[in-house]
């Protein structure tokens, strides 16, 4: 992977608030097509004032269960994040790879949890 590519969230959603899934969908799937054509992405929150873990589950979350660990760990960078947000991130990266790991046995244990 040569090509890097900046992908701005607050352009890609068009709102300070990063807040929805749907809106966090948008970003993974320009972080999806740039990792399946082999380029390195940027991911920038500039401008970007409010984040959730509901965004960021589904923007960066789900890409656990599509690419390995490694291959998002070396494409995959962020920039423009306070150290709140990157700790959110975090988390929401945890578990990811959790869930990915077992998704069945996740679903199982939430369902039993929820009776």
């Amino acid at each position: 992977m040569s090509e890097k590519i900046i992908i701005k969230v607050f352009e890609v959603v068009g709102s300070k608030l990063c807040v929805a899934s749907s809106d966090g969908q948008k970003v993974h799937d320009q972080i999806a097509a740039a990792l399946k054509a082999e380029k390195q992405v940027e991911l920038s929150f500039v401008n970007v004032e409010s984040l959730t873990s509901a965004f960021l589950n589904a923007a960066v979350g789900q890409l656990y269960g599509e690419f390995s660990d490694q291959k998002i760990r070396a494409n995959l960078s962020v920039s423009n994040m306070t150290a709140e947000d990157i700790a959110l991130l975090k988390r929401v990266v945890d578990a990811a790879k959790q869930y990915f790991k077992n998704p069945a046995e996740v679903k199982k244990i939430v369902g039993d949890a929820l009776g």
